[in-house]
């Protein structure tokens, strides 16, 4: 019995966010922010388990300072004042995908690229499907912005949140901006 170690179990915490376009599911790690999606989304709860899984966490709902800090901050963005996110970040994901999801922090607010560009980008032009497949993974909504990926013919494609609020997203971030549409973003140095 004096050699039993305590085992420690780590805490996820979750809070629900009430933005324009529905509910969103924040979570946080010690280290950040590993979960911001839609409370409505049939893979929400495959999303939180493999969290679960990885992090061998538990989930407890409640408010801290960074998930009020959070709101604060999608408020902001929602009004049009906020064009960049400070919150720390947890990405759980495969290497590849941290890469990927990476390429996405560093599309400006109110520019889009297709998913050929994204490609590009991390260094393979060929990739097109991978990259739409790590994306398809992203759990950080809106900080880690997918929906600024577009198809390659210019049409929105493949948005988890639906095209609705992927195009109301844009439309939003174009507003902000005070441009005519979003722009295509072709710098190959965002990584």
């Amino acid at each position: 019995m004096e050699n039993c170690q305590p085992i420690l179990i780590s805490e996820i915490k979750y809070d629900i966010i009430h933005t324009p376009l529905g509910e969103m599911i924040s979570c946080f790690t010690e280290k950040g922010l590993c979960l911001l999606d839609y409370s409505d989304r049939d893979i929400l709860d495959a999303e939180l388990g493999e969290i679960a899984s990885k992090t061998k966490a538990i989930f407890r709902k409640g408010e801290t300072s960074e998930s009020v800090k959070l709101k604060n901050q999608l408020t902001e963005y929602f009004e049009g004042k906020r064009f960049d996110f400070d919150m720390p970040l947890d990405m759980i994901g495969t290497p590849f995908q941290k890469k990927i999801w990476k390429i996405l922090q560093n599309i400006p607010h109110g520019k889009i690229v297709s998913y050929l560009d994204q490609a590009a980008i991390y260094g393979n032009p060929k990739a097109v499907r991978a990259v739409a497949g790590a994306n398809k993974k992203n759990k950080i909504g809106i900080l880690v912005p997918c929906h600024r990926v577009i198809g390659s013919n210019g049409h929105l494609t493949g948005y988890g949140g639906g095209l609705e609020r992927k195009r109301m997203l844009l439309e939003l971030e174009r507003r902000a901006n005070g441009t005519q549409g979003a722009k295509l973003f072709h710098n190959r140095n965002v990584a």
